[in-house]
């Protein structure tokens, strides 16, 4: 275990400066100026020299790279934003990315509520009409993109039927989160069932099971006790890994909703050039998104004692 977390310690630190990199490379190689975005087109030479210069545009891109990003980086302030009112991005961040993880987490729920009676009914029922509609189900819930469903579901649930409020609303958190909760956990819901089917499938198969069935044990014991503890394993390495997806899928969903989170704070900082915010959220979503995959692995190797991770 110790070797093994050195490693994927080592390994993160290697992916972070790469996604830092490739960002900060690819802003800098982008069409506009953060200059215009602040003080407009019409501002004059002497301040556009001078605020070019405060925000550490001049350097080269080295200087820029080493002195204005990797230092706040270190001292943990990740850069000022560039706006007319700076404040230090992690603050920011911060402040935004608790309702990013919340509507995370509410779609991985929804997807488990989704995907696991529907895996399990389909596993069952194989080759059956059962089978066939959850198999459908998950190519379209594939297939379906959120900028869609999101508008559609509004439609349906808010305007035409009136049963949920706005999600805009924030004088009901706990309603107005269920529909964008639907919307990201849907295809995350899709791809969950097909790997509960499989994964059943699998198991009900191997010669423990067949062997419990010619004991006599009950079905609903051999399921339960059997079936669902082993065929869930690779289940919960696959939601794992999902869980960093679906950070990086919130930022269309909270757009779509117009709910605040480090989506909407994204895209809002490309739009107006604020580099230091870009680079800060996307610091923090590889971040995440890492170190999930890398206590998915641990937990891995807890539920299922036969994996060892320094083989």
């Amino acid at each position: 275990m110790p070797d093994f977390l050195a490693r994927r310690l080592v390994s993160l630190v290697i992916v972070l400066v790469g996604a830092s990199t490739l960002v900060f490379g690819a802003l800098r190689v982008a069409p506009g100026d953060p200059v215009d975005s602040i003080l407009g087109e019409q501002a004059s030479a002497e301040a556009r020299a001078a605020l070019t210069e405060a925000l550490c545009l001049d350097a080269p891109l080295l200087t820029q790279y080493d002195d204005c990003f990797w230092d706040t980086v270190l001292d943990g302030s990740l850069g000022r934003t560039f706006d007319v009112s700076p404040q230090p991005v992690i603050e920011l961040v911060a402040e935004n990315f608790p309702a990013t993880a919340e509507l995370a987490l509410a779609g991985m729920i929804v997807a488990l509520c989704i995907a696991l009676p529907l895996g399990l009914l389909a596993a069952l029922r194989q080759a059956t009409w059962v089978d066939h509609t959850a198999t459908g189900f998950a190519m379209l819930g594939v297939a379906v993109p959120a900028f869609w469903l999101g508008p559609m579901l509004i439609l349906a649930f808010t305007v035409h039927l009136d049963w949920l409020p706005s999600p805009a609303r924030t004088d009901q958190p706990v309603a107005a989160l269920l529909l964008p909760a639907l919307t990201l956990g849907t295809s995350l819901s899709a791809k969950l069932t097909r790997m509960v089917r499989s994964s059943l499938l699998e198991v009900m198969g191997d010669e423990y099971v067949v062997t419990a069935r010619a004991k006599g044990l009950p079905e609903p014991v051999i399921l339960v006790k059997h079936v669902l503890r082993n065929a869930l394993i690779p289940v919960v390495t696959v939601m794992g890994i999902q869980f960093g997806a679906l950070l990086t899928g919130a930022i269309v969903t909270e757009k779509v909703f117009a709910r605040p989170g480090v989506g909407t704070l994204l895209l809002d900082a490309i739009q107006t050039r604020d580099y230091p915010t870009v680079q800060g959220t996307v610091l923090l979503i590889a971040t995440t998104y890492v170190t999930v995959n890398l206590l998915t692995d641990v937990l891995y190797a807890v539920i299922d004692p036969r994996v060892r991770l320094d083989a």
